[in-house]
């Protein structure tokens, strides 16, 4: 199936561009020039965030472009294989485990639109850990619990026919829950605030036209 070569690729690209990131900070910057007498001290640059690596992750390595930041959601685009690709990228607001403090790595909620693949508002979830095979998890939003469909460390909707639906409702709503569940049995629970979704994927909408 697509999706499950997807999330592989989404893992494995992510890791690697993690590695590259992790190599830049580690590289010590060459000696600054003399500064001229007036000129202000410069300011220290911000420490990177991991949210570049993961859009990297979702433009199956490709260069992404951020086309703009809408409250917590970033707004990508980039052409893989010569293919346009948009989506919109946030992490979590909130994350819970059961058993507490276990470790895990990064989550992220993808919203992804592919026109070469008639793709529009794919909803995507990378957990951050390997699910339990056959376990339950869902999406909650609006008042509604979505089912998801589970493979690796990614969640998509199992019913695609509720898509739209579900995510209009995660334009008009304040936030999102995912529920997921670790092979080792452990119980997360993910909260990412939809502040700016809507503005993010009018602008992916309008980048990526079909």
């Amino acid at each position: 199936m697509a999706r499950p070569i997807l999330t592989s690729l989404l893992a494995s690209t992510l890791l690697c561009a993690g590695a590259s990131l992790a190599l830049a900070q580690a590289t010590p910057p060459a000696a600054p020039k003399a500064a001229k007498k007036d000129a202000a001290p410069k300011q220290p640059a911000a420490k990177p965030e991991a949210a570049p690596a993961a859009a990297a992750a979702a433009a199956g390595g490709a260069e992404p472009t951020l086309l703009g930041q809408y409250g917590t959601w970033g707004a990508y685009s980039a052409t893989p294989a010569g293919k346009r690709v948009c989506f919109a990228l946030a992490k979590p607001s909130s994350s819970k485990t059961n058993p507490p403090n276990r470790p895990r790595d990064p989550a992220y909620a993808f919203v992804s639109t592919r026109p070469a693949e008639k793709v529009i508002n794919e909803v995507s979830i990378m957990i951050g850990y390997q699910l339990k095979p056959g376990s339950e998890s869902t999406l909650e939003v609006g008042g509604a619990s979505y089912s998801m469909y589970t493979q690796g460390d990614g969640l998509w909707i199992k019913n695609a026919a509720e898509e739209e639906r579900m995510v209009d409702a995660m334009r008009k709503s304040a936030d999102v829950t995912v529920k997921g569940m670790s092979a080792k049995g452990t119980e997360t629970t993910d909260t990412f605030s939809l502040k700016g979704l809507s503005q993010a994927l009018d602008r992916i909408a309008q980048d990526c036209r079909r």
